[in-house]
């Protein structure tokens, strides 16, 4: 059961998100950068965090390396875009989504030669076209997707991505930021080169930094690359590699002490396998009750990620999603507006440090304030002289 005494409402987005209690009070200690304690806990984390990527493949974990980056997770994203792709090389985005837009923005700022592949906002990836276009297209050293496209909570199926992108000898990157610790990923059978997340998703930390889950065998190719200082990806990683988990600037320490624990979190839950199910749960208990008001989700079933959730905005002229959110929020559930250009909705998280039972509360509070469905004053008055007169 979810206990948020202390807060005054649940967290129903992509993160920031909910977190426990016990997170939150592990930010209650102040840390030195330069001590020992400290930064062999970042090198237990980055140590845990290789495997979590590694749970068919454990005999690999000399292969593989994390990095921890300061800052949001689209900085630990363009850390990546930035740090890996050499001046002759060309990346290719796979686009449906915000997010996907953003990664290709990153290139065309840090002048990476760089082509965006846009199927949509709704759309999914043609996978026999991109076969035939990399087939066709061999300048291509990279490829850059969205697991998660949280623009509307679709899951992009890396099982059937990577093989295509491997086959052509393209370095596979993967943004798995919604995703990374609430849904099985393994990167040695993937063949994921860079996956990247943060430390406020599935993990069920705060927000200050991000991670990449690297192939050292490619990350160590990359000195001299990268187009920033602070957001140099081979920098960072032979800063914490030499000196035993230093950060290279000052790092996020409340932050870090804080995802310490969340790690701890979800291996007493059961792990990811745990984590995802009660994540689906959520997902299964909101859809379900959505629908039965009358809602309706943008996506089909088979495309949707369990992590968030596109609704479309009711139809209604009494309806406006300032007011809903401002009636749900004083219920005690913050969601989150649209972010789909061509689409009026918005979106509901099952993220975080949230069960299924809320969920069920959220859908109660949800029936109670679809004020749009309420019989008018005149309506009201007619009834009462119906039953009157019965």
């Amino acid at each position: 059961m979810n206990q948020l005494s202390d807060n005054p409402y649940l967290l129903l987005t992509p993160g920031p998100l909910s977190t426990s209690p016990t997170v939150r009070q592990a930010m209650m200690k102040d840390w030195c950068t330069w001590d020992d304690e400290y930064n062999a806990l970042v090198q237990s984390i980055r140590s845990r965090l290789v495997d979590l990527a590694l749970p068919e493949h454990p005999e690999c974990f000399d292969q593989y390396t994390s990095v921890l980056m300061q800052g949001s997770g689209s900085a630990s994203v363009e850390s990546v875009i930035g740090s890996v792709i050499p001046t002759d090389g060309k990346l290719l985005v796979l686009a449906n989504g915000h997010y996907g837009q953003r990664i290709g923005q990153m290139a065309g700022v840090l002048n990476i030669d760089s082509y965006v592949w846009d199927f949509g906002e709704s759309g999914a990836i043609d996978l026999p076209e991109l076969d035939a276009f990399l087939a066709v297209h061999q300048e291509f050293t990279h490829v850059a997707v969205v697991h998660c496209e949280t623009t509307t909570g679709r899951l992009n199926p890396l099982e059937r991505i990577a093989p295509i992108v491997k086959r052509h000898q393209c370095e596979f990157i993967v943004d798995a930021m919604s995703s990374f610790g609430g849904v099985r990923i393994d990167v040695a059978s993937l063949g994921i080169d860079y996956l990247i997340s943060s430390a406020n998703k599935c993990i069920q930390g705060v927000p200050g930094f991000g991670f990449i889950i690297a192939n050292k065998t490619k990350l160590a190719a990359c000195e001299g690359v990268a187009r920033s200082v602070s957001l140099d990806l081979f920098g960072q990683w032979q800063g914490m590699e030499q000196g035993n988990g230093k950060w290279r600037f000052t790092s996020p320490t409340h932050t870090v002490r804080a995802f310490d624990q969340a790690l701890s979190e979800l291996a007493q839950e059961g792990g990811v396998a745990a984590r995802h199910q009660r994540y689906s749960n959520n997902h299964y208990v909101l859809v379900e009750g959505m629908r039965a008001l009358g809602f309706e989700t943008l996506l089909e079933d088979e495309a949707q990620s369990p992590f968030i959730t596109t609704f479309f905005n009711p139809s209604h002229s009494d309806y406006d999603f300032k007011r809903f959110y401002t009636r749900l929020k004083e219920a005690g559930f913050v969601i989150y507006p649209g972010k789909v250009s061509d689409a009026d909705c918005f979106r509901i998280g099952n993220i975080g440090h949230v069960f299924p039972e809320d969920m069920a509360r959220l859908i109660s509070a949800i029936e109670q304030n679809c004020y749009w469905n309420a019989p008018s004053s005149e309506q009201k008055q007619l009834e009462h002289k119906q039953l009157e007169t019965a």
